[in-house]
């Protein structure tokens, strides 16, 4: 096979940003989340130095989740019901605020631990309102041959900035400090405001529910109703709860290589490399049909690969096998958001955008509290590899035990369930 037959067959799609709007907010998306992960990484080393415990930077996890849990659910019922370029552009600017409280607290050196995780659960509340209008947009924008391809895409940029923003990161840490790491956060996020605001008008379409208590319990419903989607979901909570070892980093990095910050940038960035690997060539993706044993058996592979991390004392290993389970997990994002976009009508896909992003968004957070905790109880190592191997084996047993969900085939997105 010719290499360019192969590289076509193998390489990500990018017939997504042929569309300008959707081009915009890929390079808006693009900016942002290099700061983004820059101030992931920051705030996660001023909560530790300010504390000296893994528990207070598990507890992070607990400031982004409530918000993402409240806002992300009612966001998305909201964007179901208004005009989606508006909303987002609200949201947008609730997240910069938020940003900008993160570099006033450091420009002050206020050294307030509850400044610092107000201004965390202000930033979630933003980006609970973002995510899943976003995420709602996409099939509005695009034919729905490119929604696979634009997930793709959408997780090949949220991966290179996850690459960059901690590599930033250890280098602004290291000369410039605190502030200067949050200042080109909020210099940054500009980009995905600029993509908002030259979205055209995006009215909501079919039946219009009043954002409430009632939108969110049908969008639920209907997740409930599906074991397909339903299993989605769970077996990511157990990725992430389980496996996730982010809140570790900074006490890996202060017990087995001096306290580096360059060491923890690229322990932040690792599982980023390999998802850019992994979304880079991600054109064979959206040919595998049985989509919900190939979910369990990546699933399993992220396991696998945070447990190995684990035990590894080189720091070239540790990198080496995040990356491994970057890929795995990129992978796994793709196959989950495209089957939840295309699966649900318009009028419903705000909320179910919602609820996919309380789950990614909040899963980890949950593993942030999980490892900080375990780490406290059973120390660096226990915490780290017992929560991978944990989730090998659940994501195993509970994944392939539904039949519905080992069964599934992608032909089968667009039948609904029964109840």
């Amino acid at each position: 096979m010719a290499i360019g037959e192969l590289l076509k067959r193998h390489f990500v799609d990018t017939r997504p940003l042929g569309v300008p709007a959707y081009r915009r907010i890929w390079l808006g998306q693009a900016v942002t989340h290099v700061g983004v992960g820059v101030t992931v990484v920051a705030v996660g080393k001023q909560v530790f130095d300010l504390t000296q415990s893994s528990f207070w930077v598990g507890l992070l996890g607990l400031a982004n989740l409530i918000p993402l849990i409240v806002f992300g659910l009612w966001g998305g019922a909201v964007a179901d019901a208004v005009d989606r370029r508006r909303l987002l552009i609200a949201g947008s600017v609730v997240a910069w605020a938020a940003t900008l409280l993160i570099l006033a607290q450091a420009l002050l050196d206020l050294r307030n631990i509850y400044v610092i995780f107000a201004a965390v659960a202000l930033n979630a509340t933003g980006f609970a309102i973002t995510g899943p209008t976003r995420g709602a947009i996409i099939p509005r924008i695009l034919e729905p041959e490119l929604v696979p391809a634009a997930n793709a895409l959408n997780s090949l940029v949220y991966s290179i900035g996850s690459v960059a923003g901690p590599m930033v990161a250890g280098v602004l840490l290291n000369s410039g400090g605190l502030a200067v790491a949050y200042a080109v956060d909020a210099v940054l996020f500009t980009g995905s405001l600029y993509a908002a605001l030259r979205l055209p008008s995006l009215p909501p379409l079919g039946v219009v529910r009043r954002p409430g208590a009632r939108a969110v319990f049908e969008g639920l419903s209907f997740i409930v109703r599906s074991p397909v989607l339903l299993m989605s979901f769970v077996v990511d909570i157990i990725a992430m709860v389980f496996a996730m070892p982010r809140a570790l980093f900074p006490e890996a990095t202060a017990g087995r290589f001096g306290g580096s910050v360059i060491a923890l940038g690229w322990m932040s960035a690792a599982m980023a490399i390999g998802a850019v690997a992994g979304a880079l060539f991600s054109g064979w993706v959206g040919r595998v049909r049985r989509q919900g044993v190939a979910l369990v058996v990546v699933i399993a592979v992220w396991g696998l690969a945070v447990a190995a991390a684990g035990l590894s004392e080189q720091l070239w290993l540790v990198v080496a096998f995040m990356a491994v389970g970057g890929t795995a997990d990129v992978i796994s994002s793709v196959w989950r958001q495209s089957i939840l976009q295309l699966y649900a009508p318009d009028e419903m896909r705000g909320r179910m955008q919602g609820a996919f992003m309380v789950v990614v968004a909040g899963g980890p957070r949950l593993g942030d509290l999980r490892a900080g905790a375990t780490a406290t109880a059973f120390g660096l190592t226990g915490a780290w590899v017992g929560g991978g191997l944990a989730c090998a084996v659940t994501v195993l047993v509970v994944g392939l035990s539904v039949a519905g969900f080992r069964n599934y085939r992608a032909g089968a997105v667009a039948k609904a369930e029964p109840g």
